[in-house]
Parts: structure tokens; C-alpha cells; sequence
């Protein structure tokens, strides 16, 4: 069975194509600058040569069409044609309380999905772009739905609801929904298994430390809290996001800034985290640890208070979960900065956290990090959205059965 992966961003298009008898990658690329004559295509078989070129991308449309079309051509495809692919699998960042695992995009799934754009207007709408181009050039294939908010359906209650009036919740659904489910499902199985213990016997806490960052407690393979909320601005800080404040910090710089609400709302997505806090010298972590090294106070300010925001996340859901048995860093900075996991782990020696320095320095691919006598396991787990996204996408497959009657 052969799945094709489909990631939209706002601005680029990342695909897969993978053969999941034995989940193999045929081939993997990426569409960028997408709404721009500059785009970029960067298509990689895996047994063949690399192709990257500088192309004319207007919109998403076009970007799948070229995708399409390079995987059956006759110079650089891995097959003969789409109707070898038994179907295309696709994030959807949003699937509000309607989804709890992956569906069939029925024409009431898509109406659904459209739905949610509300909840997320920069992903869900080009999520659908993609769909319904997939749709367009590829008639006969099945489409898959898998959402990012899926696996925090598991929350409790008392995690999800916020401190307001319920009928807020009974009306508009405003809860905790919970963002980044696809790489803390794949990555918790992953743990457990490097692990050798059972998914369903074990407590986690995954780090997802991107740009965009969140932390979930994940208790006998389900999510029972996560950090990110209502959208994905509530949690740590992150690159640009302010994470969690006061909320009558937002009446207070638009009375003292003249802002109206979405003048505000863009200075705590756009220009907060450690962006704002290292006074704008940079965003990027890379940049601010360079920083770090050489005491600029800019950069020690911004790091320590981001490792700050995620001890305390750390430190809660060991009180939620009743202890902890592993830890686990995944995504750019989690997988790539010793240095963020050095200044984490230090700050949790209280729970018997001992962290082993070389192999925290010479992390490459999966890694514990962690010395034998420390209480908790420490792992880097790279994450891998694409095959969890592909893996969900079969299971539905199958468990749906071969027929495309679902229209």
C-alpha cells in the first residue's frame, strides 16, 4: 500500500510518499515560497538523484499539480501512476471536539474541517487547499484526514475546561484543544518502545520545542494534559509567541500602546517569546545560545526565562501524572540544542534527573541523555509527523475497508 503525505503551511507544501508495507520512503520534498513567482521545489527519491529548482508556485493548487506530476514522470518519478497510490493522508491542524482519530474526507468531513477555520484561520484554510487540489488531480484516490488535535481528545475535564462561564464552552467550545498531536503520539509510542516497556503501562512527558513549542503528559499511551490551549499562543514561551499571560496584560498595552485587540493579538504572536524578551536580537534559538556563550544579557535574559516556562510545565505534569517514568526532547530545538537540554535537566536534579553530559553533547538521532542511576529516563527522539500522519491514514484505510463509497 502506498500513501502519499500532504503537510500545507501557509507558504509551503511538504510531501511523502511512502510504501507502507515495510514504510519505506520512495521519496520526499518540499514546496516553498508558495503565492510567489520566486517558489522553490525540492523533490529527493530515495534511490535516485536529488531534483531542486527555483519555480513559479501562485498557490497551492499548483504546487500539488507539480508535485503530481513529478512523482509520475518519466525523468524523475518513483511510479507509473497515481492510481498506484491507495491514498493521500493530510494534516489538518484543527479538528475542533469533532475528531478523535482520522477520517475519510467525506464531503460533511470537509464542511466540518471548514467549520474549525475559526479556530484556526492561518492552517485549516490552506489544509483544505490542499485537499481539494488532491481531489482535483487525483479523482479516484482516497482522502485521509488526520488532525493535530486528535490525540489531546483524551484530556480529562478538568484539564480541558477553562475558569470562565460554561456556557462559553456550551456555546462557542471554547476549551483547551491542544496542538503538535501527531509528533507527542509518535513520539511517546517511540519512547515507550526504545524504552521496552509497554505504551499502555508507562508515564511521559514529551518536550516539543520548535518555534512553536508545546508540552504534554501523556499517561498509559493518552494525553491528560498538554500546554498549548484554546490555540496554539497559550503555553511555554516559544520563537514569537508569548505563551501564557495575564490576560489584562492585552487591556493594558492597547490602552497604553492605542491598540485595538488584533494590534495587540499580533504583538503576542509576532513580536513576544524569546524575540521580544532578547529585546529583538533574534527569534532563533541557534542565534541566542551563540548569544548565550558570549553573556550577552539579551540572550541570557530570553533563555532563562524560556527554560524557565518549561521547567515549571515539566514540574506540573509530574504532580498530574503521579510521577514520571521518562522525558523526551523532540523537534528543532529539542533534538538539536544541547545546550536548552542542558539548562532544563540542570533545574530538574530535585527529581532525580541526572543528565549524562557527553551524550547530551553528541546527541545524533535517538539518544538517552540520561546517566544509569538517574530516576527518570532522559531521551532525544526525533519526531516524525509525516509517518504518524502516514500510519493513521493507513489504519482508517483499512479499517474502513476498500470501497470509496463514503461520498
Amino acid at each position: 500500500m502506498k500513501i502519499l503525505v500532504i503537510n500545507c503551511g501557509s507558504s509551503s507544501l511538504k510531501f511523502r510518499l511512502l510504501e507502507m508495507d515495510n514504510e519505506e520512503v520512495l521519496v520526499k520534498g518540499l514546496c516553498e515560497r508558495i503565492g510567489s513567482k520566486f517558489g522553490h521545489f525540492r523533490y529527493e527519491p530515495e534511490n535516485a538523484e536529488r531534483l531542486e529548482r527555483d519555480v513559479d508556485l501562485p498557490d497551492h493548487d499548483a504546487a500539488v499539480k507539480m508535485v503530481i506530476d513529478t512523482l509520475i514522470s518519466e525523468d524523475h518519478g518513483v511510479i507509473d501512476s497515481v492510481d498506484e497510490i491507495s491514498a493521500v493522508g493530510h494534516r489538518i491542524v484543527h479538528g475542533g471536539d469533532k475528531f478523535s482519530h482520522a477520517e475519510c474526507l467525506t464531503p460533511d468531513v470537509i464542511a466540518e474541517i471548514e467549520e474549525c477555520s475559526a479556530l484556526a484561520p492561518i492552517h485549516n484554510p490552506v489544509n483544505l487547499m490542499g485537499i481539494r487540489a488532491c481531489q482535483k488531480y487525483m479523482p479516484t484516490t482516497h482522502m485521509v484526514g488526520v488532525f493535530d488535535t486528535a490525540f489531546h481528545h483524551t484530556l480529562p475535564e478538568e484539564a480541558y475546561l477553562y475558569g470562565i462561564p460554561y456556557e462559553y464552552y456550551k456555546k462557542y467550545k471554547i476549551r483547551r484543544y491542544g496542538f503538535h498531536g501527531m509528533s507527542h503520539e509518535y513520539v511517546s509510542r517511540r519512547t515507550a518502545e526504545v524504552m521496552g516497556v509497554p505504551y499502555d503501562r508507562c508515564k511521559q512527558i514529551i518536550c516539543h520545542l520548535g518555534n512553536g513549542a508545546s508540552i504534554t503528559a501523556v499517561r498509559n499511551g493518552e494525553s491528560v494534559d498538554t500546554s498549548m490551549g484554546y490555540t496554539p499562543l497559550e503555553g511555554i514561551i516559544m520563537g514569537t509567541r508569548s505563551g501564557s499571560i495575564d490576560p489584562e496584560i492585552i487591556n493594558v498595552i492597547a490602552k497604553k500602546e492605542d491598540l485595538d485587540t488584533q494590534g495587540v493579538m499580533d504583538i503576542l504572536n509576532n513580536k513576544s517569546g524569546v524575540y521580544g524578551l532578547s529585546d529583538f536580537l533574534s527569534s532563533d534559538v541557534r542565534d541566542l545560545s551563540t548569544a548565550y556563550g558570549k553573556n550577552d544579557p539579551n540572550a541570557i535574559r530570553a533563555l532563562n526565562t524560556y527554560v524557565y516556562s518549561i521547567v515549571k510545565y515539566i514540574g506540573s505534569y509530574v504532580t498530574v501524572l503521579g510521577g514520571v517514568d521518562s522525558i523526551s526532547f523532540t523537534a528543532g530545538i529539542g533534538e538539536h540544542s544541547s545546550l536548552i537540554r542542558k539548562l532544563v535537566c540542570e533545574k530538574l536534579y530535585y527529581l532525580g534527573v541526572k543528565l549524562n553530559d557527553v551524550a547530551n553533547d553528541n546527541a545524533n538521532g535517538e539518544t538517552l541523555i540520561s546517566l544509569p542511576d538517574s530516576r527518570i529516563s532522559v531521551y532525544v527522539i526525533p519526531t516524525d509527523e509525516e509517518l504518524a500522519i502516514a500510519r493513521q491514514t493507513k489504519e482508517r484505510l483499512e479499517a474502513y475497508g476498500s470501497g470509496k463509497n463514503y461520498e
